[in-house]
C-alpha cells in the first residue's frame, strides 16, 4: 500500500456534533497528531471540542491551515445539506477537503462546482485500494495484536497506536495497521474495512498485515463489534483476514448501550473474549486474549486507578487504560509479549 499524500496543516470540522463519539475523527487527529491541527470549525448547536482554537476557514488559512478535514464519523457517514455553506466557505478560501465520511465530496454538485472554481481538490479517504484479493486464509509471517471493543468508538484505535508506541519503545519492530478513516489521516496509510465490499473484507485485512520478520509485530486498529447489529461484519471479516495471534478487548466505563441504535444492551468483557476466540480459531487457531484496554474518560485519577484494579480482580486478564499509561500499561504491554 503506497502512502496517502494529504495536504497538511488541517482545520478540524466538527459540524454540529453533539455526541462525542461521533465526532472521534477530529479528537483523534488532535491527539495523535496534534502538529498537523491548526484549529477547530463547529457550526452553531456544535458542543463538541478537539480542545483546538477555535477559528473560521479564512483565520485558519492565515495561520497556514491547507485543508479542512470532516471531523464527523457519524451514523451511516452522511454529509447533511445544512454543512453545506460551511464546506463551500472553506473552498472559497483556498482549502482542500478532506472526508472520511461514506457519503463522497464529489456527490454533491455544489462541492464539485466550487472545488472546480477554486481549483481545489476533493480527497475522500474512504475509499479502498483497488483490486482487493478474495481471502485465502493463507498463515502469514510475522505476529498480530487485532483491538476488539464491546462497542464502536470507545477506544480501539487509540489502543492499537498505543500499544504500538509501546511496543516501539521496548525496541521492538511495530507497524500501527489502520482500518478506518481517522487512523488512515494519521499513518498516511492502511485501508478502509467499512468501504470494503464484504466478500473482500478478510482479502483486505490480509492485504492490510502482509507476511512480515518472525519479531515483527502489526498492531491493527479494530472495527466496530462482533455484537453490534450493523456493524459486526465489519468485525468479523478484519478477524478472519488480521488472523491475529492476540486480541485486546476495548471497552469504556459507564457505557451501557450500543451506540447508535436503540434496544441493544453492551455484551459483557468474558462474553466478548469467548466470541472473538471462538470465531477467530478459524484462520488463527491459537488465539488468545492478552488484556483489557479501559477507557476512563469519565473517571478522575484514583476512580480510574481503582476501577481498573477491580476489573483486573475480576478477570484475571491485566486491565489498562493506554491513555494513562503508567504500571498498570506496562503490565499490559508485558502479557502481549508473554
Amino acid at each position: 500500500m503506497g502512502a496517502l499524500v494529504l495536504p497538511r496543516p488541517y482545520l478540524l470540522f466538527l459540524g454540529d456534533a453533539t455526541e462525542r463519539g461521533f465526532a472521534k475523527t477530529a479528537l483523534g487527529l488532535a491527539d495523535w497528531a496534534p502538529d498537523l491541527c491548526i484549529g477547530e470549525y463547529g457550526l452553531p448547536g456544535c458542543t463538541v471540542s478537539a480542545g483546538l482554537p477555535h477559528l473560521t476557514p479564512a483565520e485558519a488559512k492565515e495561520k497556514g491551515a491547507r485543508a479542512l478535514v470532516i471531523g464527523v464519523a457519524n451514523v451511516g457517514g452522511v454529509i447533511p445539506d445544512h454543512w453545506m455553506d460551511a464546506l463551500v466557505e472553506a473552498l472559497d478560501a483556498g482549502f482542500d477537503l478532506v472526508s472520511g465520511m461514506h457519503a463522497k465530496l464529489e456527490s454533491f454538485p455544489r462541492l464539485a462546482q466550487a472545488a472546480t472554481q477554486a481549483g481545489r481538490q476533493l480527497i475522500d479517504v474512504r475509499t479502498p485500494p483497488p483490486a482487493i484479493p478474495i481471502a485465502t486464509g493463507r498463515k502469514r509471517s510475522g505476529k498480530r495484536l487485532l483491538t476488539v471493543g464491546t462497542d464502536c468508538a470507545l477506544g480501539k484505535k487509540y489502543t492499537a497506536l498505543a500499544i504500538a508506541n509501546g511496543f516501539r519503545a521496548r525496541g521492538i519492530d511495530a507497524d500501527f495497521r489502520a482500518s478506518g478513516q481517522t487512523g488512515i489521516m494519521i499513518a498516511g496509510a492502511g485501508v478502509p474495512m467499512d468501504s470494503v465490499v464484504s466478500d473482500f473484507l478478510a482479502g483486505a485485512a490480509e492485504i492490510l498485515s502482509p507476511d512480515a520478520p518472525q519479531d515483527h509485530w502489526d498492531v491493527i486498529e479494530g472495527q466496530g463489534s462482533l455484537f453490534h447489529p450493523a456493524y459486526a461484519t465489519v468485525s468479523l471479516g478484519l478477524l478472519h483476514g488480521s488472523q491475529p495471534d492476540i486480541f485486546i478487548v476495548c471497552h469504556e466505563v459507564g457505557r451501557t448501550e450500543i451506540l447508535g441504535v436503540n434496544g441493544y444492551s453492551l455484551p459483557s468483557i468474558p462474553q466478548v473474549i469467548e466470541q472473538t476466540v471462538a470465531m477467530g480459531r478459524l484462520t488463527s487457531p491459537k488465539i488468545r486474549c492478552a488484556g483489557i484496554s479501559l477507557n476512563t474518560a469519565s473517571l478522575d485519577a484514583a476512580a480510574a486507578a481503582a476501577e481498573i484494579d477491580r476489573l483486573a480482580a475480576e478477570l484475571g486478564y491485566p486491565v489498562a487504560d493506554p491513555i494513562r499509561r503508567g504500571p498498570a500499561f506496562d503490565r499490559l504491554l508485558d502479557a502481549c509479549l508473554a
